[in-house]
């Protein structure tokens, strides 16, 4: 059977969904074929059955079958595949959750995605209609050529809708023997896994909008500061009152050089640091509110000498959130700032505080923490290459585990990892498991790891610190600065951003960070969703 050609190609599309519930583009008509290369598309989507959601650009919209088991580079395998209903273009950037009741209710990523050309014809709608497409496929995971054949028509009225199709790669220098999809099962959009987008969709699609404005970050409540503050603040003179987030705070030195310029820059002074932080404030604040916060603070900028402070000031403002810890000792710190508003954080940036550093347990069970935490610290002689190689391994190790984890780079020269985890276990559990996950892929890569507990006993090897995970040890916060050269910040990738090779650990600074939060959103939403039970390590 073929598809009745007098119909509205998204027609089908349209009739099974409602826009006003599911979040879905809308795609109210079809658009033209790009004008250079075609696009396609594949989605793995979990709604009552996983399966691969394989899509190419036709016609002005995204033609589709469904892959119960996934395309493959495998020239050995034939996949069965379902002709679905076209889907608008719009749809090939579509990761998120369809809401359950919702027609294919469930989470879908974008699996991969590139250009392709169809072989044989100068028309692909006539070899779908004829019922067989070969397709060049230009992917970050599928490449080479690939069949589509129609083995079974539906005769469901002539529309090709359900019918049953072969999907098969051909033997070429692309193939690869045993090449199977869920051994890759990250997102080229977002790095993101099925479950990591399930607990914490990133970005959410408008179906009444147009397609260049229906996507947008879920947590449009974490945007900075406004225009208004931000002006107040570049007309105050070397110090004065501004009026932030309902506080009025009391800056001073604002024309003071806290770091020292990067090649081609200005210095970046504390009037420039304030902006940044009033910026990111409110995106940072669900990483600390509830929890004790050491400071490391440098008086004199980030050329001068630091400490670390804990205590809360007599001088501090009354309405400054702070935590006295029952557990301190005398000689101890007692009462922490606990940043639970933006206004608390600009509070501890004019308090000379370039890095911050909250704890990893919250303050209503500080001796129980939510998160488990690596440190892939690189010695003297570690190469940034070496580092990305580490990361890699952890990423792996976390794939055959099913664990979710997000990582960061330091904005130094490192790179963290943290692991969301359940409330109820305790230190020496979390740190028992972060070493035995830590020893097993230093293992692969021994010329590369050393254990010693003295940088000068490292001979200049990396060292993979699981002894973080200890009540009051801390790693910096994302977003937080660091104090080098150009104010680098310690920004949230996607696991996909490991083989960018434009990726740095000190890459972002407080000028270049707000436009990769616009542009990316929040990548480090996925630790706040603290359900994850540590599986068994073997």
């Amino acid at each position: 059977m073929t598809r009745d050609s007098s119909r509205e190609p998204l027609a089908d599309y349209h009739r099974k969904r409602d826009f006003a519930t599911t979040p879905e583009p809308s795609g109210e008509t079809a658009q033209a074929d790009s004008a250079a290369q075609r696009s396609f598309v594949v989605q793995r989507h979990r709604a009552r059955n996983l399966h691969y959601d394989l899509r190419f650009e036709i016609g002005g919209v995204l033609v589709s079958w469904a892959v119960p088991k996934g395309p493959t580079l495998d020239p050995s395998v034939r996949r069965m595949a379902v002709h679905v209903e076209d889907h608008p273009m719009e749809y090939a950037d579509f990761e998120g959750v369809i809401p359950q009741g919702e027609y294919g209710g469930g989470d879908v990523i974008v699996w991969d995605r590139g250009t392709w050309e169809p072989h044989g014809t100068d028309d692909p709608a006539a070899a779908v209609a004829h019922g067989e497409l070969h397709a060049d496929l230009h992917g970050e995971k599928l490449r080479g050529r690939v069949v589509l054949v129609r083995t079974d028509s539906a005769g469901d009225g002539g529309d090709g809708r359900k019918d049953q199709w072969l999907l098969m790669h051909k033997h070429d220098q692309d193939a690869v023997d045993g090449w199977d999809p869920e051994d890759h099962p990250r997102s080229v959009l977002s790095g993101r896994t099925n479950d990591e987008v399930k607990v914490d969709p990133a970005r959410r699609w408008h179906s009444e909008l147009p397609a260049a404005e229906a996507s947008e970050a879920v947590r449009t409540e974490t945007r900075g500061v406004g225009d208004e503050e931000l002006g107040a603040l570049a007309d105050l003179g070397r110090q004065g009152t501004w009026e932030v987030f309902g506080r009025r705070l009391k800056v001073t030195n604002l024309d003071k050089v806290l770091f020292p310029p990067r090649a081609g820059e200005d210095p970046v002074t504390k009037r420039d640091f304030l902006r940044y932080v009033a910026q990111v404030a409110p995106i940072s604040v669900p990483y600390l509110e509830g929890r004790a916060l050491n400071l490391n603070r440098f008086p004199d900028g980030a050329g001068g000498k630091s400490f670390w402070h804990k205590e809360v000031p007599d001088h501090a403002p009354g309405w400054l959130p702070r935590w006295t810890n029952p557990l301190a000792d005398d000689g101890e710190t007692q009462t922490y700032l606990v940043a639970d508003e933006p206004a608390a954080l600009l509070w501890a940036a004019n308090f000379g505080a370039l890095e911050w550093h909250p704890w990893t347990s919250r303050t209503a069970e500080p001796e129980r923490p939510t998160y488990a935490l690596f440190d892939l610290d690189p010695g003297d002689d570690t190469s940034w290459e070496e580092v990305l190689t580490l990361a890699r391994l952890h990423r792996t190790a976390f794939e055959k585990l099913g664990v979710r984890a997000q990582p960061k780079v330091t904005g130094r020269r490192g790179i963290q990892i943290w692991v969301p985890i359940r409330a109820g276990l305790a230190f020496d559990e979390t740190r028992a498991w972060v070493e035995q996950v830590s020893r097993t892929v230093g293992a692969v890569v021994p010329e590369l790891v050393s254990w010693k507990w003295q940088k000068r006993d490292r001979k200049g090897r990396a060292r993979l610190d699981y002894t973080q995970n200890a009540i009051n040890k801390t790693l910096v916060a994302p977003y937080s600065t660091r104090p080098a050269a150009g104010a680098p910040v310690s920004m949230p990738i996607g696991w996909h951003e490991l083989d960018d090779p434009d990726l740095r650990p000190d890459r972002w600074t407080i000028r270049t960070a707000p436009q990769r939060i616009a542009e990316r959103g929040d990548l480090f939403t996925g630790v706040l969703v603290q359900d994850q039970e540590l599986p068994p390590f073997a």
